[in-house]
């Protein structure tokens, strides 16, 4: 593979919103982290994303970044992993800034993401 990837963060589903930001205080606590406030989760460092309720994996999702990411996609593509498009989000200039691969590994969902 071409293309480099490194582990941006690791999202954890939770039910609600205080499961979410007790989740992300416990690790602050653990791992001597900030929390960071969000409006779908709550972020412990830059590491954990607490998601308060539960999004895409059945455990979570798991964030890659890598730095050509329209090169990356088209390399998954070809070894046969196919994205969900809809999850797709750009950036001003209509470049792709993240999306999510169709299906789950170990229940959770990836998505990756420009460097």
């Amino acid at each position: 593979m071409k293309n480099t990837f490194e582990l941006e963060h690791v999202g954890i589903n939770t039910d609600n919103a205080g499961e979410a930001e007790q989740l992300a205080l416990l690790l602050c606590k653990l791992f001597n982290l900030e929390p960071r406030h969000g409006q779908k989760s709550e972020f412990a460092g830059n590491y954990f994303e607490c998601m308060k309720s539960p999004f895409l994996g059945k455990n979570g999702h798991i964030a890659m970044r890598t730095p050509d990411l329209k090169a990356a996609m088209e390399e998954l593509e070809e070894n046969g992993f196919r994205f969900r498009m809809e999850t797709a989000a750009y950036f001003k200039d209509g470049r792709i800034k993240n999306v999510y691969l169709e299906g789950e590994y170990g229940g959770f969902a990836i998505h990756i993401m420009q460097k």
